[in-house]
C-alpha cells in the first residue's frame, strides 16, 4: 500500500497527489507512468508520473475528477493509502536528437510535459513551453513552467491569460516569427493533438504526441491501449506512450475513446449516491 503524504488542489476538479512509493521512485523516468488501484476492488487507472524524489522515496501524480476511480481518489485525506501503485511502466520520452524543442500542454496534459521541462534545464537545454487551457483557472503549475523553460506562452479559450485562442493559436505564431523548431512534443486531449499535428504536418515539424489510452494491466497483455501507428497495431503501454503524432490515427483512438463514456458516468453518479 502507497501513503498519501500530500494532497493539493491545483485547479476546479484537479488535484496533485504526493505519495509514497520508493521503488518507482528510485527507477523512473521522466514520460513513464504508474497504474493505480484506489482500493482492492477498484479498477487499474493509468497516470503520468509528473515528478518525483528519489532521496525521498516519492512521486507526484497529477489526477483530474472525471470517472469513478478518480472520484474516490479525490475522496481520500492526507496520511491515507492507496490500495496499490505498479510501476514505472512505459517508454521514457527521448529528445535527446533535438536542441530546438518545443513543449505543449493542454489541460491535465501538462502533467505530461512538466518533467520534461525540468529535465531539459537541467541538461543546459531548456525548451519553449506552450500551455492552454479553457480558461486560466484550469492552468496550473505556471511558475514551476517559467522557472525551467526558455520561454513560457499561455493560451485560453476565453483570453482570461495569455493569447485567447488556442495552442495552436501559439504554435502558429512560433513559426510566423521565424522560431527554429526541431521538434513538437505535445500531450492534451486527443483533439488538440491532432490539430497539433494537422499544423505540423505542413512545416514538416517532427512531433510526438503522448497516447492517454484506455488501459487495464499495463503489460500488453488485455490490448485495451491498443492504438494504430502508420497502418500497424501498436499498444501504448508497451510500445509507447510516446509515438508519430503524424503516424497516429486519430479518428480511430477518439472513436474508441468514447466507448465506455456513459458506463462510466454511471458509476460515478452511483459512486455520488445519486
Amino acid at each position: 500500500m502507497n501513503r498519501l503524504l500530500r494532497i493539493k488542489d491545483v485547479a476546479p476538479r484537479v488535484k496533485e497527489y504526493v505519495l509514497e512509493a520508493k521503488d518507482v521512485a528510485r527507477h523512473c523516468l521522466p514520460g513513464q507512468f504508474v497504474i493505480v488501484r484506489v482500493d482492492a476492488e477498484g479498477e487499474r487507472v493509468p497516470f503520468t508520473i509528473c515528478d518525483f524524489d528519489r532521496e525521498a522515496g516519492t512521486i507526484t501524480l497529477l489526477v483530474q475528477d472525471v470517472g469513478y476511480s478518480t472520484h474516490k481518489m479525490g475522496l481520500l485525506s492526507e496520511g491515507d493509502f492507496l490500495h496499490d501503485v505498479v510501476g514505472p511502466l512505459g517508454n521514457a520520452t527521448d529528445l535527446s536528437a533535438y536542441d530546438n524543442v518545443v513543449l505543449v500542454g493542454g489541460g491535465i496534459g501538462c502533467a505530461v510535459i512538466y518533467p520534461q521541462a525540468k529535465l531539459r534545464k537541467a541538461q543546459g537545454r531548456p525548451c519553449t513551453t506552450v500551455i492552454g487551457a479553457r480558461t486560466k483557472e484550469l492552468l496550473f503549475a505556471i511558475d514551476g513552467f517559467r522557472d525551467n523553460s526558455k520561454e513560457l506562452l499561455i493560451a485560453t479559450d476565453d483570453g482570461s491569460l495569455g493569447v485567447k485562442g488556442f495552442v495552436t493559436t501559439v504554435l502558429q505564431q512560433l513559426i510566423d516569427r521565424g522560431d527554429k523548431i526541431d521538434c513538437v512534443f505535445v500531450v492534451g486531449p486527443m483533439i488538440m493533438m491532432r490539430n497539433v499535428c494537422e499544423l505540423t504536418r505542413g512545416y514538416g515539424i517532427p512531433t510526438i504526441v503522448s497516447m492517454n489510452s484506455i488501459m487495464v494491466d499495463g503489460t500488453g497483455m488485455c490490448g485495451g491501449c491498443r492504438v494504430t501507428v502508420d497502418g500497424q497495431v501498436k499498444y501504448a503501454c508497451v510500445d509507447g506512450p510516446e509515438f508519430d503524432g503524424h503516424k497516429i490515427d486519430f479518428a480511430e483512438v477518439m472513436n474508441r475513446s468514447g466507448f465506455y463514456r456513459e458506463h462510466e458516468q454511471r458509476c460515478r453518479l452511483r459512486g455520488e449516491g445519486q
